[in-house]
């Protein structure tokens, strides 16, 4: 009888005579036409095989999904066998003693032998590629006589049998489902067990995204599957993972993250427990409220402020909350006529934060009533009135012998939030108060006699009255001032004949008033009588106006055509102090100009002069923390007298120096104990009478800037990098009003302390300006860093303060690229001929366009193109104070932070990382199971920070990398 007519499919099974087929589509009601119709209309109307999912939690099981297994029928297994005689369905005990149902054949007495046995239809759920497992057994019989086939492999006793296990798969699945059938060509067979299955990859969860269970593709084919991010988690890039042929899942590609309020636990969001917050889904997990803020419930994204602090909409929320500041204190007016300086201190609390301005209010006050009305727009501040970062302020064009009442405020980022008004002074301030000065002359031929009465309602004590004198007509040539606290004053050494003319004013504990009017008077050409003689005395009335003043300007003295100013002897009291100006200069009171040790006779004198002594005896030396040019730097704890210890630094001059050295090595301290700026490394003393001999200075807790910013990359706000430039700008300012020239002005030699401030260190290399501001000091010879220096310093070797701009500019781009190498390993010749030919430094990554554009104004060619450091200091406190200026970046194109460099070919996974100089976590990468190139082409920023990579800048440079290897092979961009 001939098979049927439908179309089936023979792959061979190796010991096996019968065949597979397979058939894609519904039961066709003409598949096996000689079978009764009733009973296979009922056959294929029954429920076809229930799909049997293995639940099982076992690696072996995972992943797989069974369509069919005979050895789980209970009954009958029902497939259909044609003929009728051929297979027959019987019950034995597999090896373990359990029944099972199997379909055997063993008609190996007659020819031509030809049995069908065909399961129910099997739906295909889905799967592309099935599995086929068949367990049977074959018996040899050739050994019967007349029997030349196989027989059934039975034992009689026991009934166990020897199973043999063939595994097959289909591919190319399409039709709804597919039919089993198997063919006897006279063999004597058992047909133990079919099991028929297909593989997906389970369902997972991975970086917060759940991927469902997934049918396997094709043969090769991968099919890719998005992922959806689990409870109370939203995408940071689009997850999504690929499922291979066999059931596994490869790497990840993109993530979720735990919304603000969550934090990743064991794959699920959780809420931020009371007490902790989570501000930005970017946040990996919960942090501590900061101070003076609270969460009391689950799931706070931000803390809430204590009563009484605030936090500014700017502030970042991981920022402590703050309070407006309190009142400015120790308020100083200085009166010059219709002048008025005003200088304060600080607010002794700043409420917790750095931002501190000042506003002022002006009310002019009249009468005994004290009847006071604002001031008016009459009356003008310099630099300004409101918003003021510096402790002072000039007010001009104030009406003469007027009372005004001026209230200073102290303000911050929160003042605004406060409702009510904290931080004010006030301070009372009258203007040239009107007094009369009676003054007596004795004159002879070179010397002038002078005596006057001092103010009848001085605004306070009387410190000191101050003279000026001049030749009539010579004004701009020459004049001397003499300083005196009595009311009688000599000249002597004048010129027998001459003509002078003389001033005089008051100084009280406020200030100085106004000169008097002019006194003419001439030497004669022989001596006079003493004074007190009537016929001989000359009473002058003169009305001058007296005020309180601290800071003025004194007459400028006008140089003409070459003529030197001379120095007129002058014959003082023993309290009389003398003041000369030359050149056309005066130097206002409190002014410091910088001395170098070098213009000392005696070097040893500059020690004494600018540092002060310290018994070693209260230097406590605890360990070493590095080594300088002249010996070993240690910290350690500085006793002094009534106070409590401090933290210093302490270099000492190793053995065996010479007179240079240790004049080389006690200059940087000469140098240093002339400056008095809160961002300029601060000197405590020097140790000389013992040794070995040592400079002392405050300590710096997290020690040179490039190596801090190194360590904590990519840890600060932009606020935070702008701040650290802001200080050091303003001690670069300080240095060059002084006319200070630094010359190394580069991250390693700026130190920064643990609240953060930078103080500008290392004076070994710097140099005095003259007086003229454009000259520059020349070198003669010694080392120069490249890198750091302008470009008109290395052709010329001429330094200037704005070559320390240039220096600044480099500064800034070290600060934010976190201690990146200006240049990178650029050769310092190429760094020369590429900054001759215009190259300037790309902007780092993520920084902000205003801070780039300001590096290029720094980097201008010629030196007057350059800002000074107090228009620096200016524009550094625009951004801080707008925040909002900072948010657009350089182009994505020229932020980066390695230069362009050709490709380089690698193949092994510690390859890559030596070539892009992240070798130090070759282990971290291969304990995570990452040794091979593929394996890391789809590796995200969570899985860095799983295997230790947490650096935010480490992070993105091998991301970037491996952006290349995924469009680039096995080539990765240095």
């Amino acid at each position: 009888m001939a098979p049927p007519r439908v179309p089936w499919i023979y792959p061979s099974l190796p010991l096996l005579s019968s065949l597979l087929l397979v058939f894609h589509a519904s039961p066709p009601s003409t598949a096996l036409r000689n079978y009764p119709e009733n009973e296979a209309n009922s056959r294929d109307s029954r429920p076809i095989y229930p799909p049997v999912t293995n639940h099982c939690v076992t690696a072996l099981c995972a992943g797989v999904v069974t369509l069919l297994d005979s050895m789980s029928a209970l009954a009958d297994l029902g497939w259909e066998a044609y003929p009728n005689e051929g297979w027959e369905e019987i019950s034995v005990m597999d090896e373990r003693n359990t029944p099972m149902r199997t379909y055997q054949v063993c008609s190996v007495m007659e020819a031509n032998q030809n049995n069908w046995l065909r399961t129910r239809h099997i739906s295909r759920e889905g799967a592309q590629r099935v599995y086929i497992e068949i367990k049977f057994t074959l018996r040899d019989c050739n050994s019967l006589p007349g029997v030349s086939g196989t027989c059934k492999e039975v034992d009689v006793g026991d009934r166990v049998l020897k199973l043999n296990t063939e595994v097959r798969d289909i591919s190319n699945l399409s039709k709804k489902g597919f039919y089993l059938a198997f063919q006897d060509l006279g063999a004597c067979i058992a047909l133990v067990s079919v099991r028929v299955f297909y593989k997906k990859c389970p369902l997972t969860v991975r970086n917060l995204a759940q991927f469902p269970d997934t049918i396997t593709g094709g043969e090769t084919a991968l099919v890719e599957v998005h992922g959806v991010c689990v409870n109370a988690s939203e995408e940071f890039e689009p997850p999504k993972m690929y499922c291979s042929a066999d059931g596994g899942w490869l790497v990840p590609i993109g993530r979720c993250v735990c919304k603000p309020g969550f934090e990743e636990n064991k794959d699920i969001c959780q809420p931020c427990r009371p007490g902790t917050y989570k501000a930005s889904a970017t946040d990996a997990y919960c942090t501590k409220c900061p101070p003076h803020s609270s969460s009391p419930h689950e799931q706070a994204m931000e803390c809430i402020c204590e009563k009484g602090f605030y936090r500014a909409e700017t502030d970042p929320r991981s920022m402590a909350c703050t309070r407006p500041p309190s009142a400015p204190e120790n308020p100083i007016s200085s009166v010059n006529e219709t002048c008025v300086t005003l200088e304060w201190s600080p607010p002794r609390d700043t409420g917790g934060r750095g931002d501190i301005t000042y506003s002022l209010h002006c009310r002019k006050c009249s009468g005994e009533g004290k009847k006071c009305a604002p001031c008016g727009s009459s009356v003008h501040f310099v630099p300004r009135q409101f918003g003021l970062s510096s402790a002072s302020v000039l007010i001009t064009d104030l009406q003469p012998d007027s009372n005004y009442t001026f209230t200073i405020e102290s303000q911050n980022g929160v003042s605004d939030l406060s409702p009510t008004l904290r931080g004010t002074v006030v301070i009372n301030v009258t203007t040239s108060q009107t007094v009369s000065v009676v003054l007596k002359e004795r004159r002879s031929k070179d010397s002038v006699t002078l005596a006057w009465q001092g103010p009848e309602r001085p605004n306070g004590a009387i410190v000191e009255y101050e003279v000026i004198y001049y030749e009539k007509n010579q004004r701009e040539q020459n004049y001397t001032v003499l300083k005196t606290r009595s009311n009688m004053m000599t000249v002597d050494g004048l010129k027998p004949g001459t003509t002078y003319v003389f001033r005089v004013r008051a100084r009280t504990d406020g200030g100085y008033g106004t000169y008097g009017g002019e006194i003419e008077l001439e030497t004669s050409h022989e001596d006079v009588l003493a004074i007190g003689d009537p016929n001989q005395s000359t009473i002058l009335v003169v009305s001058i106006a007296g005020g309180i003043v601290l800071l003025i300007f004194l007459v400028t003295c006008f140089v003409v055509s070459g003529r030197h100013c001379g120095y007129i002897k002058a014959k003082q009291d023993p309290d009389e102090e003398k003041m000369q100006f030359q050149h056309g200069r005066v130097k206002l009171p409190g002014s410091r100009t910088y001395i170098h040790p070098h213009t000392y006779e005696d070097p040893n004198q500059a020690v004494r002069d600018f540092a002060k002594e310290i018994d070693a005896s209260n230097i406590r030396i605890e360990r070493v923390i590095g080594a300088g040019e002249f010996g070993e730097v240690c910290s350690g704890r500085l006793r002094v007298q009534g106070k409590r210890e401090i933290y210093v630094a302490i270099k000492s001059l190793k053995a065996g120096y010479s007179d240079k050295q240790r004049r080389d090595f006690l200059s940087e301290a000469s140098i240093m104990g002339q400056f008095d700026h809160p961002n300029i490394i601060r000197l405590e003393g020097v140790v000389t009478k013992c040794k070995p001999v040592m400079i002392i200075t405050e300590f710096m807790e997290n020690g040179s800037l490039d190596t801090f910013l190194k360590k904590h990359d990519g840890q600060f706000t932009v606020i935070q990098l702008v701040g650290m430039l802001r200080g050091i700008a303003s001690g670069m300012k300080y240095l060059s009003d002084m006319s200070y020239v630094h010359r190394d002005l580069a991250a390693r030699n700026i130190l920064v302390n643990s609240n953060l401030v930078c103080k500008v260190s290392d004076f070994g290399l710097s140099r005095v300006l003259e007086d003229d501001p454009e000259a520059a000091y020349t070198t003669r010879g010694g080392k120069i860093p490249i890198r750091w220096t302008a470009p008109e310093a290395i052709a010329y070797r001429k330094f200037t303060s704005a070559s320390d701009v240039w220096s600044y500019g480099i500064v800034m781009w070290e600060v934010i690229s976190y201690g990146e190498r200006p240049y990178w390993e650029m050769s310092n010749q190429d760094v020369i001929k590429a900054i001759d030919e215009g190259y300037r430094l790309p902007a780092p990554m993520d920084c902000p366009v205003v801070l780039h554009q300001l590096m290029l104004d720094c980097w201008e060619k010629g030196r007057s193109d350059r800002p000074k450091f107090g228009q620096i200091v200016t524009i550094l406190d625009k951004l801080i104070r707008n925040p909002a200026s900072l948010r657009e970046l350089a182009n994505s194109s020229a932020c980066r932070e390695d230069p362009p460099t050709p490709e380089f070919s690698v193949s092994t996974v510690d390859d890559w990382l030596d070539t892009i100089k992240m070798g130090q976590y070759k282990e971290n990468f291969s304990s995570a199971g990452y040794v091979s190139l593929d394996s890391i082409l789809y590796i995200s920023v969570s899985e860095l920070a799983k295997m230790g990579v947490t650096l935010a800048g480490h992070q993105k440079k091998i991301l970037s990398s491996v952006q290349s290897l995924q469009t680039q092979g096995t080539h990765v961009q240095v």
